[in-house]
C-alpha cells in the first residue's frame, strides 16, 4: 500500500507540470460568478454573512451557509489562501458540488476538504464518496456505520497535524482534483489523497460554519490532460 500510495503522490505532482493559467475564481472586488446560499437569509432575513472588504472575502461566524461558484469545475488545481481572525473553528472547502442543501438543509451534495482548525485537510463526505489508503484506520467509526448522509460516519482524516499556522497567519492550501483522484496540501505539506471518488466534476464552495474567516486568494488552473 505505501508503494502504491507513493506513486499515487508522484502522479499527483506531475501532473502540475500540465497546469493552463491562473484563474481567480474571487477578484478582490466582489463576488462576481459566485452566488450565496445561506437559508437563514431566505427564511429568516438574516445579514448575508459574506462579504468583500479591502480585496478580502470576509465570512462572518453566523448565520451559517455557503458561497458557491456560477459555473462547473472538472480537473484542475485550486489554491485558497486562508486564516481565522477570531476565536478559530470550522470552515471548508466544498469540492464537486451538486444537488443543493443536500446536508443539514443547508451544504449542498459535495466532498468536502476540511478547514477546521488544527483538521485542515481531512475529508468529509457529503452525498459523494472517496478511498484513502488506509482506509480502516483513517475513516471515523465502525465501518458498518459509514455512509454520506448525517446520520452516518463520514469522516476521514488526513495525514497528520502541524501543517497550519498560527491563528491569524494566513494558510495556503492547494487542492489537485484530477479525474476521481483529490489531493490536499496544507502550506506545502501533503495532507490527503483519495481516489475512485463517486463525482469527478462540479461546482466549488466556501463554507460559512461558525467561525470568522477571511479569504484572499481562490485561484484555479484547468489540467490539460
Amino acid at each position: 500500500m505505501k508503494k502504491c500510495f507513493s506513486l499515487f503522490i508522484l502522479l499527483g505532482l506531475s501532473y502540475g507540470a500540465f497546469s493552463q493559467k491562473k484563474i481567480k475564481l474571487f477578484n478582490g472586488r466582489d463576488l462576481s460568478g459566485w452566488h450565496t446560499d445561506v437559508p437563514d437569509v431566505d427564511s429568516k432575513g438574516a445579514p448575508n454573512p459574506f462579504s468583500v472588504v479591502d480585496k478580502k472575502l470576509v465570512v462572518q461566524a453566523q448565520p451559517s451557509g455557503h458561497v458557491i461558484t456560477d459555473a462547473v469545475y472538472k480537473n484542475y488545481e485550486l489554491e485558497v489562501a486562508y486564516r481565522f481572525t477570531a476565536k478559530p473553528g470550522n470552515c471548508g472547502v466544498l469540492l464537486h458540488c451538486s444537488k443543493p442543501r443536500m446536508l443539514y438543509g443547508m451544504f449542498p451534495q459535495s466532498i468536502e476538504c476540511q478547514l477546521m482548525h488544527t483538521n485542515a485537510g481531512d475529508f468529509w463526505v457529503i452525498g459523494e464518496d472517496i478511498v484513502v489508503p488506509d482506509m480502516e484506520k483513517r475513516r471515523k467509526g465502525p465501518k458498518e456505520n459509514w455512509g454520506n448522509t448525517e446520520d452516518k460516519e463520514r469522516h476521514i482524516l488526513n495525514l497528520g497535524d502541524g501543517a497550519e499556522k498560527p491563528v491569524g497567519q494566513w494558510n495556503t492550501v492547494k487542492i489537485k482534483c484530477l479525474d476521481r483522484e483529490v489531493w490536499v496540501w496544507v502550506n506545502g505539506q501533503l495532507m490527503n489523497y483519495g481516489y475512485n471518488a463517486t463525482v469527478n466534476s462540479g461546482q466549488i464552495a466556501l463554507q460559512a460554519e461558525g467561525s470568522a474567516v477571511e479569504f484572499k486568494k481562490v485561484v484555479l488552473k484547468k489540467i490539460k490532460l
